[in-house]
C-alpha cells in the first residue's frame, strides 16, 4: 500500500477534528519551533526522545540524593557532638541507597531515540529491537488535533505529529511513530516543530528563526536552552537574584520568595544532579544497541547510502 494511502487511513481516525498531511518539501507557513523533545542536536544527526522512561534516574536522584543529604546532616551532628561513630553506621545505610537504584536504572536499557540523519537524509526508529526507517525526501507526516475530556479539567485540546516508517527488509510492515507527547500542544505548534525538522534536515545543522541556513548557532542554541534542566534551576534563580540586585543598586533586593526558592533549589540540587548523571550514562549505554548499519551512518566519515537503497539493491533482510 502506498504511503499516501496509509496516511489517509490514519487521518480518518481524527474524524471532523482538524488534521493536515505535512510534506518534507512543503512549508507549513509556521516558524521553526522546538518542542522540548530533543535529546541530541549534532552536526550530523538529530535525536528525539521516543517516550518511555523519560524520568530515568529519578529513583537514584531521590534515594541517592536523600542518602547524601542525610549523611551530610549526620556528619554535621557528629562534628558538633564529637560522635564520629555515627558516620560509619550511616554509610552502611546511605551507600546502598545510592548504589542499588543507580545500578538498577543503569542496566535497564533506555528506549532508543528517533534519529534524523542529515548525511543520509533518512529517519531511524527502533521498535522492540527491530529497525524501522524512512527516507526523508518525500516523507509525509500527519498532524491532527483532538480533545481529551476530564471531570475536573473539562476539554483539553491536544495535537499529535506522526511519521510513517517501515521495517527494514519488510516494507509492508509499517508503523506510525509519534514525535513527542501530544498533550497540551496545538496544531500550529506541531506545524512549527515540523518546520524545525525541515530546517535541520534541509538547511542545518544551524539555522535562523526563519529556518534559513546560518553560520551561527545562536538561534538553535537559544531554543534548546529554553528547556531548563532541573540542575539549571539553581543557576537560573541565582541569575534572577543578581539581576534584582543590579536593578536595586544592592539595596532591599532580596525577597522572601527569592530566599525560599534559592534554598529549595540548593536542597534538591544533589537529587537533580544524580538523576541527570544516571540518565546520561544510561543513554550512552543504550546507544550501543543500534545495529552497525545505523551507527556507521551517524559518523562523519560513514557510508552515505540510504537503507532503502540497500533494500532495493541487495534485497537486505535483518
Amino acid at each position: 500500500m502506498a504511503v499516501s494511502d496509509l496516511i489517509q487511513q490514519a487521518r480518518a481516525r481524527f474524524g471532523q477534528a482538524s488534521s493536515v498531511i505535512l510534506h518534507a518539501e512543503q512549508s507549513t507557513g509556521e516558524k521553526p519551533w522546538e518542542m522540548f523533545v530533543t535529546d541530541e542536536h549534532t552536526e550530523h544527526y538529530l535525536a528525539l526522545k521516543a517516550g518511555g522512561d523519560t524520568d530515568r534516574g529519578l529513583a537514584t536522584g531521590v534515594l541517592g540524593g536523600g542518602g547524601v543529604m542525610l549523611l551530610i546532616v549526620v556528619a554535621f551532628i557528629a562534628l558538633v557532638a564529637q560522635r564520629w561513630d555515627l558516620v560509619p553506621s550511616m554509610l552502611w545505610i546511605c551507600v546502598p541507597m545510592l548504589i542499588a537504584p543507580f545500578l538498577w536504572e543503569l542496566f535497564r536499557p533506555l528506549p532508543l531515540p528517533i534519529l534524523f540523519n542529515r548525511r543520509t537524509r533518512e529517519v531511524y526508529f527502533d521498535h522492540d529491537g527491530e529497525l524501522y526507517h524512512s527516507p526523508w525526501d518525500g516523507i509525509q507526516a500527519l498532524a491532527g488535533e483532538f480533545v481529551m475530556l476530564g471531570p475536573h479539567t473539562g476539554g483539553m485540546r491536544n495535537a499529535s505529529l506522526e511519521i510513517l516508517v517501515r521495517r527494514l527488509g519488510e516494507p509492508d510492515n509499517a508503523l506510525l511513530v509519534t514525535l513527542g507527547l501530544p498533550m497540551g500542544k496545538t496544531l500550529a505548534m506541531q506545524k512549527g516543530f515540523w518546520e524545525w525538522l525541515r530546517a535541520y534536515m534541509d538547511n542545518g545543522p544551524w539555522f535562523d528563526e526563519n529556518g534559513q541556513r546560518s553560520e551561527s548557532d545562536a538561534f538553535v542554541t537559544s531554543m534548546l536552552a529554553a528547556h531548563i534542566k532541573p540542575t539549571g534551576f539553581l543557576a537560573y534563580q541565582r541569575q534572577k537574584i543578581a539581576e534584582k540586585k543590579a536593578e536595586a543598586g544592592g539595596k532591599n533586593y532580596l525577597t522572601g520568595s527569592d530566599t525560599v526558592l534559592y534554598l529549595g533549589h540548593l536542597l534538591f540540587y544533589p537529587m537533580d544532579w544524580l538523576q541527570e548523571f544516571t540518565y546520561n550514562i544510561a543513554r550512552r549505554r543504550s546507544r550501543n544497541r543500534w545495529p552497525q548499519l545505523v551507527t556507521e551512518r551517524l559518523q562523519s566519515n560513514g557510508p552515505t547510502t540510504r537503507l532503502i537503497d540497500l533494500e532495493r539493491e541487495r534485497g537486505l533482510e535483518v
